[in-house]
């Protein structure tokens, strides 16, 4: 009985909903059920390390390690879809990774002048929505990393990519996210997305990329809203005092009987 239970405890992990992409409309497994799987699997094996009962150990620890997981891919599941809807036209691409990061790429067409680390208007805006849902997922890592193309010498090219990288960095800071999760770096014109061979490529390498990477603990409180307060109990209405008896009316007196005359 108890390893049905461990079992189906298990399987429930697994069994979760598909989520749809809003962009492309495609239906996906969701991280909670990676999570999940990954986290039972891991639990499992080490659950065996403790001896005894293999098979009652690795049930248990799939069960922890699977809840740990599913915690952690349900809250970057939610994370995504507040992401994507909140950056929807504003041309920075939201994509999800297996290690539970969700990286954004700001290609440098909404985000820097030429040759420039001023912010435009139209990358304040997006980075104020993506500000706006740091903070409400609090429970994670950010790190920042600014790019270039190859044209330029390499030492100038990495000094942009850093003061870029910095100008995200300080404009998240400044909306409230918490500075202690931000890291920053420029790499300049190493790690192109694709070869330096046309205008075109090197605009898509003019970027600044962030990785939003979930803490370990992520989406252990989820769940928790807090607690309505209760209504106050409604006071019941004051029993209503009954209408004094109504008084009989005084007995009506008989008429007096008539005399007849005697014929």
């Amino acid at each position: 009985m108890k390893k049905i239970a461990l079992i189906t405890g298990i399987s429930s992990l697994l069994l979760t909903a598909c989520i749809t992409d809003p962009y492309t409309g495609q239906s996906t497994i969701s991280n909670t059920a990676k999570g999940g799987g990954i986290g039972a699997a891991v639990g499992a094996g080490a659950g065996t390390l403790f001896g005894g009962n293999d098979l009652k150990n690795a049930g248990l620890g799939a069960l922890a390690g699977g809840l740990v997981g599913a915690g952690v891919g349900a809250y970057m599941d939610h994370q995504q879809q507040a992401m994507q809807q909140s950056l929807q036209g504003t041309g920075i691409e939201v994509q999800r990774t297996a290690e539970n990061t969700l990286s954004l790429n700001m290609p440098s067409s909404i985000t820097f002048a030429f040759d420039s680390a001023n912010l435009t208007p139209q990358a304040q805006t997006a980075l104020d929505s993506v500000a706006r849902v740091l903070n409400q997922y609090p429970e994670s890592t950010i790190t920042i990393t600014g790019f270039t193309d190859d044209t330029g010498s390499d030492s100038y090219n990495l000094k942009l990519s850093e003061r870029r990288a910095a100008s995200v960095s300080n404009y998240l800071s400044s909306h409230n996210v918490n500075h202690t999760r931000l890291t920053q770096r420029g790499l300049g014109e190493s790690n192109p997305k694709v070869p330096n061979t046309s205008e075109a490529n090197r605009a898509q390498n003019r970027r600044v990329e962030l990785a939003i990477v979930a803490n370990q603990n992520a989406g252990a409180q989820q769940g928790t809203a807090p607690q309505q307060q209760g209504y106050p109990q409604q006071q019941g209405y004051p029993q209503q005092q009954g209408y004094p008896q109504q008084q009989g009316y005084p007995q009506q007196q008989g008429y007096p009987q008539q005399q007849y005359n005697p014929q």
